[in-house]
This record gives C-alpha cells, sequence and structure tokens, in this order.
C-alpha cells in the first residue's frame, strides 16, 4: 500500500503544511502525521476525506506509488483527472518498455488473467508479463493483449489473443464497437458497449454470440478500459452461409416444425383420456 508516501507527496506538491491539510479535513494535525508516517491507518471516512480533499480515488492513493508516475501524469491528477475518481482523461496505467524505449505490448495469457484483477496496478506484476512488438501498431497508443476465454463473442473464438487500445477516457466509448474491460466483480470482459456513463453511470455489455444476454456494468466497478483492435487465432472460422443455403436451412426447420405439431396432434387424438 502506498497511501502514506501518496498523501505526503501530495501535500508538499501543493506546498501545504499538515496543520493547513488537517484543518481543511477537520482533523488532528498528529493524526494526519501518523497517517504519512504509517503510524496509523486511517479509517473509511478519513479515506473517504483524503480522495475529496486531492480529488484523487482511493484506489489510486492505496495501489499506486505516484513518486514512479511521469510528470505530466503526475500533473494531471493533481488537476482532478484520476481515470479511477472521474472515469476521465488520465492514463495512470503500469506499463513497460524496450531496449529502444518504445512502450511494449504485454501479453495477458489464461493463467495470468485471475492475477490481473489485482495485479493491474502493479509495475512488478506488469514486468513479469510476456511482451512482444507489432510493427504496423502505432507507436504514440498504449496496446495490451488478452487471451480470452468461453464462446459469448463468437465467431471470435475461445483462447484468442485479443489485442486493445488503452482507452484514456471513457466519455470517448463508443456505442455498438468492441471493448476489453476491467471489472471488480468479473475481471475481465469482452463485450460490444453501449455508453451510459454521462446519464446513467454505467456501461451496457453486449455479447456477439445471441445466447448470452445484455448486461450493465456500472462505472465505479471499471478499472480500465481497452478499445479492441485486432484478435489472433489459429482457428479457422466456420464459413457464411451463402442466402441459398439460409433459405434452405429455415425451409427445412419449418417442415421439422410441422412434423413435430402433426405428431402431437396424432398422440393427442389416439391416447385415451384418463378415467375421471
Amino acid at each position: 500500500m502506498y497511501l502514506a508516501g501518496n498523501i505526503k507527496l501530495l501535500r508538499k506538491r501543493r506546498s501545504r503544511t499538515q496543520d493547513d491539510v488537517a484543518f481543511a479535513l477537520n482533523m488532528k494535525r498528529s493524526t494526519l502525521s501518523g497517517y504519512e508516517n504509517r503510524v496509523a491507518e486511517p479509517g473509511a471516512e478519513a479515506l473517504i476525506a483524503l480522495s475529496q480533499y486531492y480529488k484523487i480515488s482511493i484506489d489510486t492513493l492505496l495501489k499506486v506509488d505516484l513518486s514512479k508516475l511521469r510528470p505530466s501524469e503526475l500533473s494531471q491528477l493533481e488537476r482532478g483527472y484520476d481515470m479511477f475518481y472521474s472515469g476521465e482523461t488520465l492514463r495512470v496505467l503500469a506499463t513497460t518498455i524496450d531496449s529502444k524505449n518504445e512502450e511494449n505490448i504485454e501479453l495477458v495469457n489464461e493463467k495470468a488473467t485471475a492475477g490481473y484483477t489485482t495485479g493491474f496496478a502493479d509495475p512488478e506484476y506488469i514486468r513479469i508479463l510476456p511482451t512482444f512488438q507489432l510493427p504496423f501498431l502505432s507507436k504514440q497508443k498504449k496496446y495490451r493483449t488478452f487471451q480470452i476465454s468461453g464462446d459469448s463473442m463468437l465467431p471470435i473464438p475461445d483462447g484468442s489473443l485479443v489485442t486493445g487500445e488503452f482507452v484514456q477516457n471513457w466519455s470517448t466509448i463508443r456505442d455498438g464497437h468492441a471493448y476489453i474491460v476491467l471489472t471488480i466483480a468479473d475481471g475481465l470482459v469482452f463485450k460490444i458497449l453501449h455508453n451510459f456513463l454521462e446519464t446513467e453511470g454505467k456501461l451496457r455489455a453486449f455479447s456477439l454470440n445471441p445466447l448470452f444476454e445484455p448486461y450493465d456494468i456500472e462505472g465505479k466497478d471499471v478499472r480500465e478500459v481497452w478499445r479492441f483492435v485486432h484478435y489472433i487465432s489459429s482457428e479457422i472460422p466456420p464459413p457464411n452461409l451463402t442466402r441459398d443455403a439460409l433459405e434452405d436451412t429455415v425451409l427445412q426447420l419449418k417442415k421439422d416444425v410441422d412434423l413435430i405439431k402433426r405428431e402431437i396432434s396424432f398422440k393427442s387424438q389416439v391416447l385415451p383420456f384418463p378415467d375421471k
């Protein structure tokens, strides 16, 4: 946990004394000093007060070492642009770079997926992920690849490697487009999204497979959003049926339904009624 160092760093960057901050938060200076020096742990009310004072989410205060952020990222945080706090334009992201100082594409394979839910903001966790480069992708954007499981997004098959571009501003999530979303409750999910964050504080998630019902993802449960770019799979997708083939399939289904109806009707006529 990085809370003590973070609140001390933020206070000093604002050129505030402990008395200044303690007065603003309606707490004793000795209490704040205890938090900054790891002598005491703040309760829920104190965490909320610190989060509101610095306009930074509790998640970020606890889990992100702000001293390791780039100056531009820290500056954005101090102006209130914490993606966990507001869902907007801050890129607070643990990442890795190659020998040319270019950002890698980290691979979160199926085995690493469970750990990603808690380790996504931990540089040490991100550092051990496999990395690679794709020369046809922009070097000005951040990408990460995730291995999906299940058949909710068929015809994209189970086990495919799906690459996403990091979304800094959640208000840019476009209806009807595919995204990889990291949530508290369900971990990583790959879905078609409709954006209701501004009006209802949630995203609506749809599957490509019509057998799966859409559901809502609360904005407060979202931790990362990645815009779908492409996928890699060793499986060949099934061929699309021609119009003639579709018509033949529908006709055969109708024949099968008619046959079932006739059998039900026949059985209802020949079976004796039970004695009353």
